[in-house]
């Protein structure tokens, strides 16, 4: 299997990036910042995405799809969300190429020059605005719950495989309602979906809160977000949910009839999450053997590796492995049977151990004349031998095992790097020491936020919507402080 990884403790981000690599799930592409995800890759963030659409469709949403170029006009209509935006947007000016007269090759064509500017989308508000003035005339039309699964462009300076690039995969909701207590509902509750899918699926706990004034989505009076924390005690932002008021309705002229028969704004929500889950994966779960997948995302749940020499072992393997892998698959879980002889069992073994397979089954031989198997489960590396009678019973249980194993023991991690302090001192002692998540007090201006930003740079990851209701002083300013919020190092 080549080189081992660089340990996590030694360079985690050198880690992070050989993994993602040597694991098949992704490499760079020729065009800065942009990534070819393969095949392996795509199969686990094809698992995602058919447990999120799951629910999203379980909350009454439909799947749409809007055009990839953008009118600059519509851009600029909603004035908070293009400043937001504006550095990271890539912009269309031509529609053809020509062979340059001159001999040098192909160059773009003056005459071809777009009467109007086209920007990649780096988000879709503006052109599903656009729309939604035409299919909302009416509260009889509300809420229009749409979903679109797509690719977006923010011209990133600084990338790195999932985490950040400059194109990448996500879906993105955007709802219209009659009502703001609706909007607000709408923003909570896909708030709880991304939570539910983290901590269910991903095996990944997150916190839910809040963002500050400054770390929110541009156009937004409200984002929600959910927090998670990473191995190295850095924090990475898993998904958010925004209430957008009526911001985006009034510069796009989204009106609806209301009950009483007047006119007015609706209520805009967005949310979205990308392929940053799964770098989010990669880096809850994975060691420095490779990675470390959840049975619930993993393509291959369980791989089968026959030991045998020559073909008269390996046909009677075959068979014997042939009824245990259609017992598991009816019972919906994914097996793949390795009986390659193009690589030896140990290259096998690694290779498993590497990609992140929950668990593999070894059979030899002598497991046909004692009727045995060997199990080994890849979270903890322990190893059993068992009666093949019991195996796929076996199986069933530790897939649940694992699952719920990585839940607790990232949980666990996760708060012991949840730290409280009371003074500015501790918290720089505390976020280079240590690191995780610092509970403090926070006067609420954004001065003070910026401040301890520049001097530390940490931010606000959320206001909490659970827990630190207690008076005290900023851990910054001294001023008076209701709630305790989290800072964090952020991806």
């Amino acid at each position: 299997m080549g080189k081992k990884l660089t340990k996590r403790a030694e360079d985690y981000s050198k880690w992070y990036n050989e993994l993602v690599v040597k694991a098949d799930l992704a490499e760079n592409s020729g065009v800065r910042g942009m990534m070819v995800i393969k095949p392996y890759g795509y199969a686990i963030w094809e698992k995602m995405q058919a447990e999120l659409d799951r629910m999203f469709k379980e909350t009454g949403h439909e799947n749409a799809y809007f055009p990839l170029l953008i009118p600059k006009s519509y851009f600029s209509k909603e004035a908070s969300h293009v400043d937001g935006f504006a550095k990271e947007c890539a912009v269309v000016t031509h529609y053809r190429l020509k062979n340059d007269e001159e001999g040098n090759g192909i160059v773009v064509d003056e005459k071809a020059k777009l009467e109007e500017e086209l920007i990649i989308r780096p988000t879709s508000e503006t052109i599903i605005w656009d729309s939604y003035r035409k299919w909302i005339q009416s509260y009889r039309d509300l809420p229009l719950l749409i979903n679109q699964w797509a690719n977006v462009m923010r011209w990133e300076m600084r990338t790195r495989l999932f985490l950040r690039t400059a194109e990448f995969l996500w879906q993105e909701g955007h709802t219209a309602h009659e009502t703001k207590d609706e909007a607000i509902e709408e923003t909570q509750k896909m708030q709880g979906v991304y939570a539910e899918f983290a901590e269910s699926f991903m095996a990944m706990p997150v916190i839910k809160g809040t963002k500050t004034e400054s770390e929110r989505f541009a156009g937004a009076l409200d984002t929600y977000t959910i927090e998670a924390m990473m191995q190295d005690g850095r924090a990475l932002q898993a998904g958010t949910s925004h209430f957008l008021g009526q911001n985006f309705a009034k510069a796009f002229d989204v009106k609806y009839a209301t009950r009483e028969g007047k006119q007015d704004f609706v209520w805009a929500t967005s949310w979205g999450v990308s392929t940053r889950l799964m770098g989010a994966l990669v880096m809850s779960h994975s060691d420095d053997f490779g990675l470390v997948l959840p049975p619930k995302l993993a393509p291959i749940q369980v791989a089968i590796v026959p030991i045998y020499k020559g073909e008269e072992q390996l046909k009677m393997l075959d068979e014997r492995i042939a009824g245990f892998t259609k017992e598991l698959r009816a019972k919906g879980i994914s097996v793949k049977y390795d009986n390659r002889n193009t690589y030896k069992p140990g290259w096998k073994f690694a290779e498993y151990e590497l990609k992140g397979v929950p668990l593999r089954v070894a059979m030899g031989p002598r497991d046909l004349e004692n009727n045995t198997a060997e199990l080994a489960r890849r979270d903890t590396l322990e190893k059993e031998t068992i009666d093949q009678g019991d195996l796929v019973e076996r199986i069933e249980t530790l897939l649940t095992e694992i699952q719920d194993n990585l839940f607790k023991k990232a949980l666990n991690f996760r708060d012991n790097l949840i730290t409280e302090v009371d003074s500015f001192d501790d918290f720089k002692e505390t976020l280079n020491a240590k690191g995780g998540f610092i509970s403090a007090h926070w006067d609420g201006t954004s001065e003070t936020e910026e401040r301890i930003k520049s001097e530390t740079k940490a931010t606000i990851r959320c206001i909490p919507l659970e827990g630190g209701d207690e008076t005290g002083s900023c851990v910054y300013s001294g001023k008076p402080s209701s709630k305790r919020v989290l800072f964090a190092k952020a991806y």
